[in-house]
């Protein structure tokens, strides 16, 4: 039997009412799942807008509620809820009951429709309602989807004293796919190879010393780590030069460019991480779209602070002249936490989305990042060298592809140093092909550019 697995997505403290032994139960019916706690009513609040704003387009979802009788009861929908306005067919929608050591499960009727999908409370079968007309009661109006005999699911007693409504996912599969779906040496050699490539790398325009590569992403994601991670492997051993961490809200207030050297007195080696404060899903908070288009032309100096409140506004002498390709951002790079990417929220979603939309318009190259690999699958925290043959992995990659519209090949998959006191081969080889694809990719962007300019050089 899978024991319940529960965790906290919010900022807040939101501990779950179920039972272990009833989640274990539930589990098992829903094979092999984790659960998520989305919703509390006693903390969001009963009303319909409460419960969409936090349960809307999040997956399958199970309904717990809990009444002064003793019953815990509630309903499995598999189809996510988006205020569609539509019937919703659901072969895999059951409603539950438990009380004391009885429990009971009720399938939906075959024909029937699972549920009505619009603005109001959740109901199953529209026939049984929950935080009905935006009060902590359940309501039972009748009907035919599911055989629902009220005093034996909930005794009658119509009042809640909770409603939690739980995300459920599938726990990461840790299968192994027969052959690896990228290929990587994992090798001393090979990782020596890569730091050569990445130390005599010049940019094929000759006007630009060093490749610029911009780091965007939501808060904790890891963008500050990735450079402390790349500025370790050429210095030797571990750093921690950019402050990182995972707050709720953005350690880096600043616009900053970091230059790596190759060794502590080695010279700069050919590209800069620009680092930019994280991006947060609330308008006001975060990095502003409008920095972000300052930051690629150019006009963003370094350790400028962001203002969430207020965008940069270049001098009129500086605006008057266009930056200089040297100026400019040559690849951007959107770090995404391979942990949260089933869970992100639309508002980030659609902040990225506006972000890609402004990159692509200025012709300039785009990678994802996705980093915390080793936290999202269970058989790559074991080994980081089953990274390409985890089929969990390979699945995520295909979702952040889809959610942020980009090719899977140019989703990376990383671990960044974070709790390690010494390098690590597997690590290296892993961070470095990363960074040899940002190259890669920035010269593409030249190319483009030598190619619209008639320019051999």
């Amino acid at each position: 039997m899978q024991k319940a697995k529960v965790r906290k997505i919010s900022t807040e403290t939101l501990t779950s009412n179920l039972p272990e032994e009833r989640g274990e139960q539930l589990c098992a019916i829903l094979d092999n799942v984790e659960l998520t706690l989305l919703y509390k009513a006693s903390v969001h609040g009963y009303k319909a807008s409460a419960f969409h704003k936090r349960c809307d387009r999040q997956g399958p979802t199970l309904l717990v509620a809990y009444n002064n009788s003793g019953y815990i009861f509630g309903g499995y929908t598999s189809v996510d809820y988006a205020r569609s306005g539509r019937e919703i067919t659901d072969e895999e929608a059951f409603l539950f009951s438990f009380k004391s050591g009885t429990s009971s499960y009720i399938k939906i009727n075959s024909g029937y429709n699972a549920r009505y999908d619009d603005a109001n409370g959740p109901n199953f079968g529209q026939q049984l309602y929950f935080c009905h007309n935006n009060q902590p009661v359940v309501y039972h109006q009748g009907g035919h989807a599911f055989s629902i005999n009220t005093s034996s699911m909930y005794g009658n007693d119509t009042q809640l004293n909770e409603c939690e409504v739980y995300k459920v996912e599938q726990e990461p599969e840790v299968s192994v796919e027969e052959k690896p779906w990228r290929n990587v040496l994992w090798t001393p050699e090979r990782r020596a190879e890569l730091i050569g490539l990445i130390q005599n790398h010049k940019p094929l325009m000759t006007s630009v010393s060093q490749v610029r590569i911009l780091m965007i992403g939501p808060v904790g994601a890891g963008k500050s780590s990735f450079f402390n991670s790349i500025n370790s492997i050429f210095t030797g051993h571990v750093t921690t030069k950019a402050m990182s961490g995972s707050a709720g809200t953005s350690l880096t207030v600043q616009f900053r460019t970091y230059p790596v050297n190759d060794g502590r007195e080695g010279k700069p080696l050919p590209f800069v991480l620009c680092d930019t404060m994280g991006l947060e899903e609330q308008s006001g908070a975060g990095l502003d779209i409008e920095d972000i288009s300052s930051i690629l032309q150019g006009h963003i100096p370094d350790r400028y602070k962001f203002n969430p409140m207020a965008p940069f506004q270049p001098d009129e002498q500086k605006a008057s002249r266009p930056a200089s390709l040297q100026e400019k951002i040559h690849c951007v790079v959107y770090v995404i936490d391979a942990t949260k990417i089933s869970i992100m929220p639309d508002k980030l979603q659609e902040k990225l989305a506006s972000i890609r939309r402004k990159v692509n318009s200025l012709g300039i190259a785009q990678i994802v990042l996705m980093t915390k690999v080793d936290e999202a699958c269970p058989l790559v925290e074991e080994n980081l060298q089953s990274l390409y043959v985890s089929s969990y992995i390979k699945s995520k990659v295909q979702e952040v592809s889809s959610r942020l519209g980009v090719p899977v090949s140019c989703v990376l998959p990383v671990k960044n140093y974070s709790q390690e006191l010494e390098l690590e081969l597997n690590c290296d080889v892993l961070l470095l092909t990363a960074l040899q694809q940002m190259l890669r990719f920035a010269d593409d962007y030249f190319d483009d550019i030598r190619s619209v300019e008639g320019n051999p050089k």
